[in-house]
């Protein structure tokens, strides 16, 4: 062993902790809104709860916890308890009917992959005619759907949106139903332009053919209905609509728990059985899980029980509310700046701009000069920002920034780098 990275006697905690500060001061600025993406903050006393419940449970494993842990009589009950009353609140959130379930997951990505193994065997299930299934889905839901399909073995249909709002083309999916599709989506809202696509027909279309439909809110399912509840215009996107059979909607976005945590939740518990995975040939005993990991951090669990239970609706509906009124704020700044287009018209705090009138990737290159961690949109060219509660102590300079980068522009002493619009590294 040549120890040239990895210490051969172990680093004081007090030079690691000045080495870590250091790491970091080069890393983007969420804490004083200067981040446009990722990072989801109402502000520093939420953080601290956080921070707090997750290190009480953090040795704690997650693995032994939920209802195969209760069966046993094994595990860590405090987990089951954070699990349970996570799971209830979810479901009260999302106007889940009597009989409903669902899972807790690592993040999105996880939930959206329990979502299409559940389709899949379910299909098999009721439909083993179909001999290569296929997912139905707008060109503008996640690419985990994919991923899904990837490992699972399936064929994927994307369709492309609504020219005029972005929306699912409900006509040229429902053109595409054909027997071979086991699985429909529909995003609450579409992570690239923030707009909540029509699910009430999307999911009867489904139901015409007994599809499972889900809906991708990963983004919006603890943000949306909150953002209803202070009267704006949202469409009905949850377990409440008829038809829809699945939700994922993530705790770590807009439900504002540390990470990493989601939600998958099922109209119907017994459909959970679709994706639970159980080994009994195996020497030390059964081996059962409903998720893709095994071991898994408690903290997760604590952090995002207490983040619900601290915030509460009216947390909530607060944190909603400034959302929108700094929504408010950068559509004026459009105005008044001139120029811009929204695309669409976003339900909540995701917002994709760009312009006719100037090269606003140029103005992207500008705000990142000028300290701001910006978000690139590819088609069209644009950006993008998923405001949170913490941008209001940044939304008056980001304005004032964009306008003075504008001009210069206009002017020609920015030009555009031509860098990429890119969601992960």
């Amino acid at each position: 062993m040549q120890n040239t990275v990895f210490p051969k006697a172990g680093v004081p905690w007090d030079q690691l902790h000045r080495v870590m500060v250091d790491a970091r001061k080069d890393d983007s600025n969420w804490h004083d809104g200067k981040m446009a993406m990722s990072s989801y903050v109402v502000d520093d006393e939420l953080l601290r709860v956080g921070h707090e419940a997750y290190g009480m449970f953090l040795v704690e494993n997650a693995l032994y916890s939920g209802e195969m842990a209760k069966k046993r009589k094994v595990g860590f009950a405090s987990l089951t308890m954070f699990q349970d009353e996570i799971l209830k609140m979810a479901l009260e959130i999302l106007n889940a009917p009597e009989g409903a379930g669902g899972q807790i997951t690592t993040g999105g990505t996880e939930s959206v992959l329990l979502a299409v193994l559940g389709a899949r065997e379910w299909a098999r299930k009721h439909r083993p005619d179909i001999k290569q299934p296929r997912i139905l889905l707008p060109r503008t839901a996640h690419p985990a759907f994919n991923k899904g399909a990837h490992y699972f073995g399936l064929k994927v249909t994307r369709i492309p949106q609504r020219a005029d709002d972005c929306k699912a083309d409900v006509v040229a999916m429902e053109a595409s139903l054909a027997d071979d599709v086991i699985m429909v989506v529909g995003s609450a809202p579409c992570y690239p332009f923030g707009v909540i696509d029509p699910i009430r027909e999307l999911a009867a279309m489904a139901a015409k053919r007994g599809v499972w439909f889900h809906v991708d809110a990963c983004v919006g399912g603890y943000v949306a209905p909150f953002v209803k509840k202070l009267g704006y215009p949202v469409t009905d996107f949850d377990l409440g609509v008829p038809g829809v059979w699945s939700v994922s909607a993530d705790l770590h976005k807009y439900g504002y728990a540390p990470k990493n945590i989601s939600t998958l939740l099922v109209r119907d518990a017994a459909l959970k059985e679709h994706f639970t995975f159980a080994f009994d040939d195996w020497p030390y005993g059964s081996y059962t899980t409903p998720t893709v990991g095994g071991s898994r951090t408690g903290g997760a669990l604590a952090g995002a029980w207490a983040t619900l239970k601290f915030l509460g609706e009216d947390g909530y509906l607060k944190a909603a509310k400034q959302i929108m009124d700094v929504r408010a704020k950068l559509y004026d700044g459009f105005k008044s700046i001139g120029g811009f287009q929204v695309r669409g018209a976003p339900d909540i705090g995701l917002v994709n701009f760009g312009s006719n009138a100037f090269d606003i990737g140029a103005v992207a290159d500008g705000m990142g000069a000028r300290g701001w961690a910006v978000a690139r949109a590819r088609e069209p060219a644009g950006m993008h920002i998923a405001l949170n509660p913490v941008h209001a102590k940044a939304i008056d300079q980001y304005v004032n920034d964009m306008g003075a980068v504008v001009g210069a522009v206009k002017a020609g002493k920015i030009a555009s780098s031509g860098q990429a619009a890119v969601y992960a590294g």
